[in-house]
């Protein structure tokens, strides 16, 4: 839905910007909300989409039903939420490229490894991996000066999402 959003969003601007003498003038979006030139249309929504900020809670919410998925033994769903963790990763560095570095190993080695876990099917396995997973991210969050942010396995269900 956000892409869908986000692509609507850009093809208004591409439109506005078509016609250069009424740029100005011209809003563009749901009720005309995005106005201005055409650098601040996308400065706006390169702002609504927000920085690392909003890719963590994207995490962090996918990190828990990942868990849960894992504990109900429901594979294609923890299949399906490694699967966004990794796009949420990737679209948020594309906005905070200095992160790149800190995230490193993470994308490169700790997510390939949870995904082998998961085409295992093996929930003791599965839970020794989420636990080097869960260092993982708190290891990251040391690299970037973040480390009052400590992860832990979920111990409630908040989804409303069940197996």
């Amino acid at each position: 839905m956000k892409y869908l959003f986000s692509l609507f969003i850009i093809s208004q601007i591409a439109f506005s910007c078509q016609n250069k003498a009424e740029e100005k003038s011209t809003a563009v979006g749901l009720d005309g909300w995005l106005e201005g030139t055409t650098e601040e249309k996308l400065d706006e929504v390169a702002h609504q989409l927000g920085g690392f900020s909003r890719t963590m809670v994207e995490v962090g919410y996918r990190y828990s039903e990942l868990y849960w998925a894992a504990m109900d033994e429901n594979w294609g769903y923890a299949d399906h939420q490694i699967e966004h963790i990794i796009e949420a990763m990737e679209d948020g560095l594309k906005r905070r490229p200095l992160r790149a570095a800190s995230a490193e190993e993470f994308m490169k080695e700790t997510l390939p490894y949870m995904e082998s876990l998961i085409e295992k099917e093996d929930k003791e396995e599965f839970l020794k991996g989420f636990q080097m997973f869960t260092s993982a991210c708190n290891a990251c969050h040391a690299k970037e000066g973040e480390s009052a942010i400590m992860i832990q396995a979920p111990l409630n269900r908040t989804s409303p999402v069940r197996f």
